[in-house]
């Protein structure tokens, strides 16, 4: 038995905050922030528990299921709607899901996290035959839009995707990492605003992302020209593009969706992942590489044969 993702689903809210908008606020312009960034637009207004239902309901039809069909709910997300209970379990009661369900919280890496874990979940005696994975995040309540540092980086959105056991698709490596002492570079205090040192998380960011792409490539017995398609975390195509350098990720088989979403933390790997689909990447057989990285610091890569 192997686990397969069936349906993807995506949810953005309907207000884009272009980079000529920002810059009417802020000292800033548009080829500013294209070129530190690759960033030209962000969907913003959302609630994470509507988006993640919405994005949720999406994924269940596009694999041809209903909600009874689920056997497990998994929420990521940085921004729940409460400090409790769970945002799962209000996403939960709105798709009409009569499983299990829990949020995870591992920032930008939260859905390769919850990946790893609804894998593990699924293989277990007695384990769920289908779960369904959601990251979702309304960053921008978080966001303090008078600071041109992380005003012009993030946005709202949801991703999910049902995986199942199937025939067809099976994880072949992961690597998951975490270093809490780096906390202090991006972090976000209850009631304030999203603190960050962009230049050291870069820094850290490439040389956590890089090395986690080479442990798990290490650990499937592959390189970096036996992978179809890189689905990586949208924070900054810069990144992206120095991680694709040091490892050898090819920039031609990388999907992004940055330029019209930014940085939605925990949703932008289903994002890209539903880009990809759309652009019909995403064939059987083919192996994906997943790979992301956010606050605390944690990263996570998983090599999945689609």
């Amino acid at each position: 038995m192997t686990i397969r993702v069936a349906g993807i689903g995506t949810a953005l809210p309907e207000k884009i905050v272009t980079n000529d908008e920002l810059a009417k606020t802020i000292d800033t312009n548009d080829q500013w922030i294209r070129d530190r960034s690759g960033i030209g637009q962000r969907h913003v207004g959302g609630v994470t528990s509507e988006l993640a239902t919405e994005a949720g309901i999406r994924a269940i039809k596009n694999a041809g299921l209903t909600p009874d069909d689920i056997g497990l709910l998994i929420v990521c997300t940085t921004t729940p709607d409460q400090q409790l209970p769970a945002t799962s379990a209000v996403v939960q009661r709105d798709i009409g899901l009569t499983c299990g369900a829990f949020d995870i919280n591992a920032v930008c890496a939260g859905f390769i996290y919850s990946y790893v874990m609804a894998y593990g979940q699924m293989l277990m005696p007695g384990g769920p035959e289908r779960v369904l994975v959601i990251g979702s995040e309304s960053l921008s309540r978080i966001v303090d839009w008078t600071d041109r540092g992380t005003a012009i980086l993030f946005g709202d959105g949801a991703g999910a995707a049902v995986m199942e056991r199937h025939e067809q698709g099976e994880m072949l490596a992961y690597d998951l990492g975490s270093n809490g002492e780096l906390q202090e570079i991006l972090y976000a205090d209850h009631g304030g605003y999203i603190k960050m040192e962009g230049r050291e998380v870069f820094k850290r960011a490439v040389r956590a992302v890089s090395g986690s792409v080479e442990i798990a490539l290490k650990k499937a017995g592959m390189t970096a020209d036996d992978i179809d398609v890189v689905i990586p975390h949208q924070a900054n195509i810069r990144i992206i593009e120095a991680v694709s350098q040091r490892t050898g990720l090819s920039m031609e088989k990388t999907h992004n969706v940055i330029e019209f979403t930014g940085n939605t933390s925990s949703a932008t790997i289903p994002l890209t992942l539903a880009e990809a689909e759309r652009n019909g990447a995403l064939q059987p057989g083919q192996i994906v590489l997943m790979t992301g990285f956010g606050a605390g610091m944690a990263w996570g890569t998983a090599v999945v044969r689609w």
